[in-house]
């Protein structure tokens, strides 16, 4: 059943508390970027996409891709409530043994569409599935997640010039443009000027949004449902690294930090204070 706005807020606050509980538990792991693109991921895996929990390689379902693989953590949160797996799962993230590896297995972890952690990588896997879905005449979508230091990685531009030449107007590929990445800001380390009118010059249609406030991904998403034109579409979305937890919102320190246990307890308390 589809959910409203309200509760897929609600959802996103939920899979946040679980990824920072996660991380946490393991000491390792990155919250910050997993907490920037929380919003997308409970849009998509609890509003948009057309998936089974309990048939995880139906043919015909829509795919997701986190190509910024090392934030795997929300997703992982969002597969064990639906029920991929069992959520008590979530206790094993980084243990040896653990279907929950420190950037998603597609051989371990079930729902998991293509193995990633080397940047740059996941919107070429994503430009294949969406190539393959058109030759195969299937209506299945694809949804990848990439960064904004991400795309400062060469392939991000080879896979997008040719989703347009192909022109893969199932493809969605959501840019977490929080403005940070490991070493520091984005300008920084490699600036990557206005990414928003790169996807564009490349073809896609571009849709610039705040990527933390549910309504605006909700209506985006809508949108692009209804839009045939041939193009793929890029969501241009500034988000905020370590949304919803103060002391980790846009502080380059939180991206693969894990918090000690009074840091754990604010957070947990602030997460909290927002859920209903």
């Amino acid at each position: 059943m589809k959910r409203t706005e309200e509760e897929l807020k609600e959802v996103a606050k939920d899979l946040r508390k679980k990824a920072v509980t996660m991380i946490y538990e393991a000491q390792s792991g990155h919250p910050g970027g997993s907490l920037s693109v929380a919003d997308f991921v409970a849009a998509c895996y609890f509003g948009e996409m057309n998936i089974d929990p309990k048939n995880p390689k139906w043919e015909d379902r829509d795919r997701f891709i986190l190509s910024k693989g090392h934030v795997c953590p929300i997703q992982y949160a969002a597969l064990a409530t639906l029920g991929y797996f069992p959520l008590d799962v979530l206790h094993t993230l980084r243990k040896e043994g653990s279907i929950l590896q420190g950037h998603p297995d597609m051989k371990k972890c079930p729902g998991i569409d293509i193995s990633t952690g080397s940047l740059g990588q996941g919107l070429a896997c994503g430009v294949g599935m969406a190539l393959a879905g058109k030759r195969d005449k299937k209506d299945y979508r694809v949804f990848v997640v990439v960064g904004d230091g991400e795309a400062q990685e060469g392939e991000i531009w080879e896979a997008a010039n040719t989703a347009h030449k192909y022109e893969l107007d199932n493809l969605i590929v959501f840019v977490d443009n929080n403005n940070l990445q490991l070493d520091g800001t984005t300008d920084e380390v490699m600036p990557n000027g206005d990414l928003g009118k790169k996807f564009e010059a490349f073809g896609f249609d571009v849709y610039e949004i705040d990527g933390n406030d549910m309504h605006q991904i909700v209506h985006t998403l809508d949108m692009i449902r209804m839009r045939k034109n041939k193009k793929p579409h890029c969501i241009f979305a500034h988000t905020v690294k370590g949304k919803g937890v103060s002391y980790m919102e846009n502080q380059c320190g939180w991206h693969g930090v894990a918090p000690n246990d009074a840091e754990y307890k604010q957070a947990m308390e602030e997460l909290e204070g927002g859920l209903k």
